[in-house]
């Protein structure tokens, strides 16, 4: 969902409840039904493009996330998720595939193939994390080079930090650093919660949102994007 609402694909429709809904329950809708070439995208918008109903943020993260409870939406289930994700980044060359041995068993095991691309992800996260308040998140990489990209490289960032947080593996990340560090860096992270899970959002969060605008983001969709952090910061895994 933060993916097809970077890419301007969906967006927070602005109905009658609309003022008097929480963030996360109010409803997104499809504005652009174009493929993206990624399969789970495309296929989580087919999903929404079918679906004869209007749901919120809160719905389709629950719906497609493979463990809703709701049985009678067991068809917006997204199939395979890690094996699919796994298999897009083993052709994109970033990941490789073999087999390990796990006991009696053998089982396909996706190791690292391009370790630039993960240190490159890493710096990011690193930087983002340390930097000091009014620095400018840089990147060696160089389709971000331009200086137009970067609200939106920091957003991408933000989003990526706040998503490893909630899935319980950003700590994985950040073992080189102590405790102490490690425990600043988990501040900053429930900050970026704080901040950034708001609509229309305040100081730097309402400032970033304004710059990835004029970076070509639909306001609706930066709205998801917030509503989507909003999501996260009330998961099991954080509470």
């Amino acid at each position: 969902m933060l993916e097809l609402a970077l890419r301007n694909r969906i967006s927070v429709v602005k109905d009658a409840t609309y003022s008097c809904t929480r963030l996360s329950d109010r409803i997104v809708e499809l504005v652009d039904s174009s493929l993206t070439g990624e399969v789970l995208l495309d296929e989580a918008i087919k999903l929404m493009k079918n679906s004869e109903q209007k749901l919120s943020i809160n719905n389709w993260i629950d719906y497609m996330s493979g463990e809703t409870w709701n049985l009678a939406k067991l068809n917006y289930q997204l199939k395979q998720v890690r094996e699919r994700l796994a298999k897009g980044l083993v052709d994109k060359g970033v990941l490789r595939t073999e087999k390990r041995s796990f006991l009696i068993f053998d089982m396909a095991a996706h190791p690292v193939s391009d370790p630039q691309t993960k240190e490159e992800i890493l710096r990011r996260v690193y930087t983002s994390l340390v930097m000091k308040s009014g620095r400018v998140l840089t990147t060696t990489s160089t389709i971000h080079q331009e200086e137009r990209l970067r609200p939106l490289l920091q957003l991408r960032t933000i989003a990526l930090i706040c998503s490893s947080y909630a899935a319980n593996v950003l700590e994985n990340a950040l073992g080189s650093m102590n405790q102490e560090e490690r425990e600043k860096c988990f501040d900053k992270v429930e900050d970026y919660f704080r901040i950034f899970g708001t609509w229309p959002g305040t100081g730097k969060a309402k400032s970033l949102y304004q710059a990835c605008e004029e970076c070509g983001c639909h306001k609706g969709g930066l709205e998801a994007v917030a509503a989507v952090l909003d999501v996260m910061s009330k998961m099991d895994s954080l509470l």
